[in-house]
């Protein structure tokens, strides 16, 4: 996938105002929405494959299956989380291929509990690992 030319310029503004490293990879850091939006436009380019038939096309009329709303899913990285709108279909049988549907980390975050793991740490030591290092809020049974 392409960046587009909006996306682009939307990138730039960000970074020319960032001050801190916050503005960059911070919580609404400019890092964190280029993922978010790319994500999004994914899973938008992967639902019209998915039902056979592109928004507003007559093919779609009567077909059984068509679109239905968007639903909100959080995932989390090394970068702390990320608010995604997913779309979704009637039948509910579209299973995005970049953002499974039951997946809530991206990343190489799960590669690190399982390396922390092997190490010996307990699940308690990596939870408050991963909460001081990268901010997010996991569970011992996540882990």
């Amino acid at each position: 996938m392409e960046l587009t030319e909006e996306m682009i310029e939307q990138l730039k503004v960000d970074l020319k105002n960032a001050r801190t490293y916050e503005d960059i990879l911070g919580k609404d850091g400019a890092i964190k929405k280029l993922i978010k939006s790319t994500f999004e436009q994914m899973l938008e380019a992967e639902l019209p494959e998915h039902l056979g038939y592109e928004r507003y096309s007559a093919n779609g009329k009567n077909s059984g299956n068509s679109r239905n709303e968007k639903t909100h899913k959080t995932l989390k990285n090394d970068n702390g989380q990320i608010e995604l709108t997913v779309p979704r279909d009637r039948e509910s049988t579209f299973d995005p291929i970049i953002v499974k549907k039951y997946e809530r980390t991206i990343g190489p975050i799960e590669d690190k509990i399982i390396s922390m793991y092997a190490k010996c740490m307990t699940s308690r030591d990596i939870q408050t690992h991963i909460t001081e290092l990268y901010g997010l809020d996991v569970s011992p049974t996540l882990i």
